[in-house]
C-alpha cells in the first residue's frame, strides 16, 4: 500500500497521458482556456443574483488537476486576458474588462487561486484518491466563494447576508455535484492509465 506524501512532487495527469510535445509547450494551456470558455456558455440564471451557475468551475478545477499549478494558473490567466481583449469567452458570450471588474468578476479572479490550489495538490498526488479530490475541490471552491462574494459585496453594496444568499447558497448543490463527478473522473483516469501501462509493459 502506497502512503500519500503531500510534500513529494508527482507527475500530473496530462504529463502521464499526453505526449511530451503537448505538455512542454503552450498547447495544453490554450486547450484548458478554451475548455473553460466553452463551459462558461453552459448557463443557468439565478433569480435575484447577478452571478449565474455555469460550467466554468468544473472546467477550471478539472484542468488545473490535469495540468498542475503553473499551467493551470496560466490557462485561467489566458482565459481572463482573452475575455478582456474582446473574445466572447465569459458567460452568455460576454467579454470586456467591465465583466471582470463587475459584480461577478471576483469569481473569475478566484479561478486563478483555485487553479493554484488544485494544481498544487494534484502535483502531490491528491487527485488519485476520491476522498482527497473531494477535500481539495471543497477547499478551492471555498476560496472562489470567498473572493467572489467579497467582490460582490464591494461592487453592489449588498449586506453580508444578502451576498451569501446571492453568491454562495445557490451554487452549493451544483458545486457539490461537480466535486463528486471529479472525484470519480480523476482517480478513475489514473486507474485506467495504470492498467494501460501494466498491459503495455510500463510507463511511456
Amino acid at each position: 500500500m502506497t502512503v500519500w506524501n503531500p510534500t513529494a512532487p508527482r507527475t500530473v495527469l496530462a504529463e502521464r497521458a499526453l505526449p511530451r510535445a503537448a505538455t512542454r509547450t503552450g498547447v495544453t494551456i490554450v486547450a484548458a482556456a478554451a475548455l473553460t470558455a466553452l463551459a462558461a456558455q453552459v448557463v443557468i440564471p439565478i433569480p435575484g443574483s447577478p452571478v449565474p451557475v455555469t460550467g466554468q468551475t468544473f472546467a477550471v478545477l478539472l484542468t488545473a488537476a490535469a495540468l498542475g499549478p503553473a499551467r493551470g494558473v496560466a490557462a485561467q490567466a489566458l482565459y481572463l486576458l482573452a475575455g478582456i481583449a474582446g473574445l466572447p469567452v465569459f458567460a452568455h458570450g460576454t467579454h470586456g474588462s467591465a465583466v471582470v471588474f463587475g459584480a461577478s468578476g471576483g469569481y473569475l479572479v478566484g479561478f486563478l487561486a483555485a487553479a493554484l490550489i488544485v494544481g498544487h495538490f494534484a502535483r502531490r498526488g491528491a487527485d488519485r484518491s476520491p476522498v482527497r479530490t473531494l477535500a481539495v475541490y471543497a477547499l478551492a471552491s471555498a476560496v472562489i466563494y470567498f473572493i467572489g462574494t467579497a467582490w460582490l459585496l464591494l461592487s453592489t453594496g449588498m449586506t453580508l447576508t444578502a451576498g451569501i444568499s446571492a453568491g454562495v447558497l445557490p451554487f452549493l448543490p451544483g458545486d457539490a455535484a461537480k466535486a463528486l463527478l471529479a472525484a470519480g473522473l480523476l482517480p478513475g483516469a489514473w486507474k485506467l492509465l495504470g492498467r494501460s501501462e501494466s498491459t503495455s509493459g510500463g510507463e511511456r
